[in-house]
């Protein structure tokens, strides 16, 4: 919903009337949505709806306490190449499994924002799950922007088709990449960051009013201020605190021995701190059995 000071600058609207708007909406939100109190046994109650979705390796699900969580903005970082954006792709897949299979039995949808959504991998993963492969592409929705502005309008778009169709999850590959060109000089962060909170914000309501898993990739940058081990440079994820505060759940990805890849879980509220190895194949993320 939008704050009353965004409502009041349409013209037309006095304070009188922006807060007879407001109070109208809010009558017409549940407890859990419009700021008013529930009780800890309602929350619990809400939680069982939750779902957590397969990534496709089991020793990653462990650690995750079953999977991809709905309700919660899961950000993936890591170097290039390291495997966020295959991890995307098997998600789009599993998603579509039934619930007791570790799926959602629902859409997909993805903003991808430097051009990584292939279709021709989400066909190979699909066929590795037994799925029909052009049942599993109509199920994904794919939406390629440019602009900042393109971002935020895709996320209007795909919330209106959240309210008729069911989804379960929501892909935006990679969150930092426009805003890091859009937003160029020293004088424009303080812009970015604030441009930033609001598309996370809207993403945190989708999350919350769809039952929906946000997963967000995110790239690392060098980190004077880090210590370095055995003579690798520090890295840190990009976005600032804004971006670390508004992931509910922030995992690392980085290359291990041979083709191995390491997931590790530096914060969720339910997670404790651990890792896992898992491995890219061409029917997507598998463990390394």
């Amino acid at each position: 919903m939008f704050p009353r000071k965004n409502i009041v600058a349409v013209k037309g609207f006095s304070d009188a009337k922006a807060d007879k708007v407001l109070e109208s909406a809010l009558k017409m939100l549940p407890e859990s949505e419009s700021g008013g109190f529930i009780t800890a046994a309602e929350d619990c109650e809400r939680r069982k709806g939750v779902l957590h979705i397969t990534c496709g390796a089991a020793a990653v699900d462990a650690i995750l306490n079953g999977g991809f969580e709905t309700r919660a903005i899961t950000e993936i970082f890591g170097e290039w190449r390291c495997g966020k954006t295959q991890i995307c792709h098997t998600l789009a897949v599993t998603t579509q499994m039934p619930i007791e299979m570790g799926g959602g039995c629902s859409k997909v949808a993805w903003i991808d924002t430097e051009n990584t959504f292939r279709s021709d991998r989400l066909e190979a993963i699909a066929d590795r799950f037994g799925l029909d492969r052009d049942a599993v592409l109509s199920n994904v929705m794919v939406a390629r922007v440019d602009t900042v502005d393109q971002m935020m309008q895709a996320l209007i778009a795909i919330g209106a088709k959240m309210a008729e169709e069911p989804f379960k999850l929501l892909i935006v590959d990679s969150i930092m990449a426009i805003f890091r060109v859009d937003y160029v000089a020293r004088g424009e962060l303080s812009e970015r960051q604030q441009t930033l909170n609001q598309f996370l914000s809207r993403l945190r309501k989708l999350a919350e009013e769809f039952n929906v898993a946000v997963v967000l990739t995110n790239q690392v940058q060098s980190d004077p201020g880090g210590m370095a081990f055995a003579g690798v440079e520090p890295k840190k994820p990009i976005g600032g605190h804004v971006l670390a505060h508004a992931s509910t759940i922030r995992l690392q990805v980085r290359k291990g021995r041979a083709e191995a890849r390491v997931i590790k879980v530096l914060q969720g509220p339910t997670l404790k701190e651990d890792e896992a190895e898992f491995q890219i194949t061409e029917g997507g993320v598998a463990g390394m059995e």
